[in-house]
């Protein structure tokens, strides 16, 4: 396995590129920059009426960051509807160090102690580049992806990358855009990334929605789950920007 410099993956979504490979025993990635792209609109998540009895109730125990490695194993897994991946053992490799560094981050859906859905993406400025989601129980995707996209909006972030479209996250929401429009948003929200443009823009608090939580509650917490519960998820999603 040839290993693939984390710091040129940054580079690469900087300027509208990711990696990909054939397969997960792929040797080599090849580098894509598609001409229309899938992107959700933060205040344009879809939240049916199901989705949302789904969250208030808090059908998954919900959390962030708890579980990077595990997620992204998850959605690498070979399953009834997606035999390979394109997920190689470089590019997993390369995201487990961007997660140490900060910049990767999941979400992670629990029945129990029982991982059984979630999703993994990498941060930069205001932009979120949505990698792969997974679910292993009914609607535990569409949970992680209703709490990043809270999430999202809570810290502040513009830009939800979703790279392709699917019929999947089009019920949820996202829309196709050409390439121009997509380096446009992409350069908006990275105004102020070091390296990338002159600085004049707060990035995006991941940790934004976690602080709120807590405060509400009095107490510190280091993931999504406890403080902030499903309810709470719902009522920001609906409020309009």
């Amino acid at each position: 396995m040839t290993p693939l410099d984390p710091g040129l993956v940054l580079g690469a979504y900087a300027v509208g590129v990711f990696p990909m490979a054939d397969d997960r025993d792929a040797d080599e990635v090849y580098w894509v920059e598609p001409r229309t792209r899938a992107v959700l609109p933060l205040d344009g998540f879809h939240l049916s009426r199901s989705l949302s009895r789904t969250l208030a109730r808090d059908r998954f125990r919900v959390t962030a960051d708890t579980a990077f490695a595990g997620v992204i194993r998850l959605c690498a897994e070979s399953a009834a509807d997606r035999p390979s991946t394109w997920i190689s053992g470089a590019i997993e490799q390369a995201f487990l160090a961007l997660h140490e560094r900060g910049h990767a981050h999941s979400v992670e859906c629990w029945d129990g102690d029982r991982l059984v859905g979630g999703l993994y993406g990498l941060a930069l400025g205001r932009a979120f580049f949505g990698e792969s989601m997974v679910s292993r129980a009914t609607d535990a995707s569409k949970v992680a992806l209703a709490w990043l996209v809270a999430r999202l909006r809570a810290g502040g972030f513009t830009l939800l990358d979703c790279q392709f479209q699917t019929a999947h996250l089009a019920t949820l929401g996202a829309v196709e855009i050409d390439r121009s429009a997509y380096l446009a948003a992409l350069s908006a929200a990275l105004a102020g990334v070091v390296g990338v443009a002159a600085p004049s823009s707060v990035p995006g608090d991941w940790a934004a929605l976690d602080r709120a939580g807590a405060a509400a509650a009095g107490a510190l917490s280091r993931s999504v789950s406890g403080p902030v519960a499903g309810k709470d998820i719902v009522q920001l999603l609906v409020q309009t920007s």
